[in-house]
C-alpha cells in the first residue's frame, strides 16, 4: 500500500524545552490516522511541522514519498489543513471565503465556481452560501473552515481538533463528512482529545503524551497493551440450571461468578470464547436473556499508560 506520510524521529525544541521528542509514525493512502493525546501533548506542534508552519529541530518528514520542504510548492497543493483556530473572514460570505482560498490554490473561472459549490455542499452549507460567516454558529463556522481546506480537493487532509466547542449536531455532521472523504480515497490525520471520535474514525491510532509516542496501533491492539482479558456478562432466566464447573472447563475461560441472574465470565481476549459459552449454556438448558461484553475504551488505555485521563474533566 502506498505510504502518504512518513515521520521519523521528528523533534522540536523551543530553547531547552522539548515539545516533540523523536516522534515516528506513518499513514497509508486512504486511511485515517488518529492522533490522540491531552492538551499540550505535542499534537499541534507535530502537525505544524508537517504542514511547514514550524521548522523541525531534527528528524525526517516525507509526504507522498518526497522530503517535505517549503520549496516544494507542488507537494503543498496536495495537502488541505483544517487548523484548530478558525481561519475565516467574518465579513465575507461563506461562498466568498471558500472562493478566496480556492484562488490561493490556483483555481480560476468555472473550475473555481464548481469547486466552491462542491466544498460547501460537502459540509452542508450550500444553502447558506450568501450569508456572512459572522452570522454562523460556532459549529457552522467549523464546517466552513473544513470547506475552505478541501476546496482544492487535496489528496491528504490534516484536521487539528475540528470539533472543539461545538454542538452535537455539527460534530456528527463533521464526522460524517470525514467518513465520506475516506470513502473517496482521501488520506487524513485527525487530531483530537475526544477519544470517542478517534475510536469512530481512525484506522490506526497514535497516542502522544509529553511530546512522546507512548502507543501505536489499532484500537484493539492498544486495548491489548493494557489487558489480555475481558468480562462477559450473561443475564439468564433460570440461574439454577447453570453449571459453573463445566463453564470453567471451556478453553479461554479464566474465572466465573454467578450472582442471582448475572453470570460473569472472565475470558482471554484472544480466545473468542463467547460462542462456546453460549453453546455450553444451551446444552445445560439455560435460557439466555442478554449478553454484554465489557469494552475497554481508549480513555481507559490512556489512564493505564500514563496515570491520567485523556482530557481534563
Amino acid at each position: 500500500m502506498e505510504r502518504i506520510v512518513e515521520i521519523n524521529q521528528l523533534t522540536k525544541k523551543f530553547g531547552s524545552q522539548v515539545a516533540v521528542d523523536e516522534v515516528s509514525f506513518s499513514v497509508d493512502k486512504g486511511t485515517i490516522l488518529g492522533l490522540l493525546g491531552p492538551n499540550g501533548a505535542g499534537k499541534s506542534t507535530t502537525i505544524n511541522m508537517i504542514t511547514g508552519l514550524l521548522k523541525k529541530t531534527a528528524g525526517e518528514i516525507k509526504l507522498f514519498g518526497k522530503e517535505a520542504s517549503e520549496k516544494n510548492r507542488d507537494l503543498r497543493k496536495k495537502i488541505g489543513v483544517v487548523p484548530q483556530e478558525l481561519a475565516i473572514y467574518h465579513d465575507l460570505s461563506a461562498e466568498e471565503n471558500v472562493r478566496y482560498f480556492g484562488g490561493l490554490y490556483g483555481l480560476r473561472g468555472q473550475k473555481l465556481k464548481d469547486a466552491t459549490e462542491k466544498a460547501l455542499k460537502a459540509v452542508g452549507l450550500w444553502e447558506r452560501k450568501k450569508d456572512k460567516s459572522a452570522t454562523f454558529s460556532g459549529g457552522m463556522q467549523r464546517r466552513l473552515n473544513i470547506a475552505m481546506a478541501i476546496v482544492h480537493e487535496p489528496e491528504f487532509v490534516i484536521m487539528d481538533e475540528p470539533t472543539v466547542g461545538i454542538d452535537t449536531q455539527s460534530r456528527n455532521y463533521i464526522l460524517e463528512t470525514i467518513e465520506k472523504m475516506r470513502a473517496e480515497g482521501k488520506t487524513l490525520i485527525y487530531t483530537s482529545h475526544y477519544m470517542e471520535e478517534v475510536e469512530r474514525l481512525a484506522d490506526t491510532i497514535v497516542v502522544i503524551d509529553h511530546g512522546k509516542v507512548i502507543a501505536t496501533g489499532t484500537e484493539a491492539e492498544l486495548v491489548n497493551l493494557v489487558t489480555d482479558q475481558k468480562n462477559i456478562t450473561i443475564t439468564v432466566a433460570n440461574p439454577q440450571a447453570v453449571n459453573l464447573a463445566e463453564i470453567e472447563e471451556q478453553s479461554g475461560v479464566i474465572q466465573t461468578s454467578l450472582q442471582e441472574q448475572q453470570l460473569v465470565v472472565t475470558v482471554s481476549v484472544e480466545s473468542n470464547a463467547l460462542n462456546r459459552l453460549l453453546m455450553q449454556l444451551i446444552k445445560q438448558g439455560v435460557e439466555v436473556d442478554s449478553v454484554d461484553q465489557q469494552r475497554i475504551d481508549l480513555e481507559t488505555v490512556f489512564l493505564n499508560l500514563t496515570g491520567r485521563n485523556l482530557r481534563d474533566k
